[in-house]
């Protein structure tokens, strides 16, 4: 069978391993964790911690959205007040300070305003080959940006029609949206 195929993730914890060894190699010899810029040569420092995060996020004003994605909708709030429309979804109007907003379902088809291919990612995506993530305009005067389902950017063009689909996203499981460019 052979050797397996690297990962991204494999990929950047092989240079990271390399990079702190060669800083450990500097705190030894100069007493400090200080190592010069690959770019530039200035000198810099690593903090000796380490930290992980992890965030817990009251949804409770928000909670219809995330169980109108379960079943395949996508909703936004709406003022009863002023008639502003908000997505992401909030719980008060900042235009006009009303609490409680009402929900509406979002189209599930827009214009594409403009995009990016994300080559270098964060490193809780770094398990993801690389993709394009787009900012679509709906009817309703919302922007809306999510991943679009594209390995190639010189498929895209702004103004081109999109169609929203909820997924579920592997290997986290958990439901969320992409565009899809419409043929």
């Amino acid at each position: 069978m052979g050797e397996e195929k690297k990962t991204l993730k494999d990929m950047y914890d092989s240079q990271m391993k390399q990079f702190f060894e060669f800083v450990e190699s500097m705190k030894k010899s100069l007493g400090v964790p200080m190592f010069p810029d690959m770019k530039s040569g200035r000198a810099q420092y690593l903090d000796q911690r380490e930290i992980t995060l992890k965030f817990i996020i009251s949804i409770e004003n928000i909670k219809d959205f995330f169980n109108a994605l379960a079943e395949g909708k996508l909703l936004a709030t709406k003022c009863e007040n002023c008639n502003e429309i908000y997505f992401p979804p909030q719980r008060d109007c900042p235009k006009c300070k009303a609490s409680g907003l009402g929900w509406i379902e979002l189209s599930r088809e827009g214009e594409l305003v403009t995009f990016t291919q994300i080559n270098v990612k964060p490193y809780s995506f770094s398990h993801y080959d690389d993709y394009i993530v787009g900012i679509v305009r709906l009817p309703e005067g919302v922007n809306v940006t999510a991943w679009i389902r594209e390995k190639d950017p010189t498929k895209l063009k702004p103004g081109m029609k999109m169609r929203l689909e909820i997924v579920k996203r592997e290997p986290e499981d958990y439901y969320t949206y992409e565009w899809v460019p419409v043929s």
